[in-house]
């Protein structure tokens, strides 16, 4: 990764979740849309924030994920939304690194990062670390090109940036994951807990639109 790149990366990345935001109007002209995953008519949305450089985070996508996308996501109960938060500069390449192959390939890396996290992470420098993401972006059918123009994209880093501090402040986001099931937020817990969470969420749900 060239040095402009993670220059942009700490100028960026370091920003708190506090931070006063941006004037509304130029935020919004900055933010860029939900990546979903489900049906679109389902009854209830589930958005998780989570960081790529967060252990909780992998350990989730790791147990809990391929349950809640079997029983929910893919049986049209659940639309599901990830959305990425950026605590350190190595999870904003990390997410710049999702979103270069496109929308359609996003969750796909995303798993990826989380499924190779320990060892992508475990790099002893900066440029370790960007020569293991290249190996996955490469994994994931990208070019060497492709991803440093990605990287180099400092218009679309700014958009990330810009929709990470957005998202975050509007739902008050402290830590990763940290998820918003319909219009309650809910700490990480264990897949039990949460299954009992979503299915009174569903039921509410259905019996609204009855």
């Amino acid at each position: 990764m060239r040095s402009a790149v993670a220059a942009f990366a700490l100028a960026f990345a370091a920003p708190v979740l506090a931070q006063e935001a941006a004037p509304a109007e130029e935020a919004q002209s900055q933010i860029l849309p939900d990546i979903a995953q489900g049906a679109e008519d389902a009854p209830l949305t589930i958005v998780e924030y989570a960081s790529f450089t967060c252990g909780h985070c992998a350990n989730f996508h790791a147990e809990n994920w391929p349950k809640l996308k079997a029983e929910y996501v893919d049986t049209g109960k659940v639309r599901f939304i990830q959305r990425d938060i950026y605590f350190d500069q190595v999870g904003l390449w990390a997410g710049i690194l999702a979103r270069c192959g496109g929308d359609d390939k996003y969750y796909a890396v995303s798993d990826m990062l989380f499924d190779e996290q320990s060892e992508w992470i475990a790099g002893g420098s900066g440029d370790e670390i960007a020569a293991n993401l290249r190996r996955i972006g490469l994994k994931a059918g990208m070019t060497e090109e492709q991803m440093t123009a990605c990287w180099d994209d400092t218009a679309k880093v700014e958009q990330l940036v810009a929709t990470f501090q957005h998202n975050a402040t509007e739902d008050a986001v402290e830590a990763t994951p940290t998820f918003i099931i319909g219009d309650d937020k809910v700490s990480n817990q264990s897949w039990e807990d949460l299954k009992e969470i979503i299915d009174t969420k569903l039921a509410e749900a259905e019996g609204a639109a009855n």
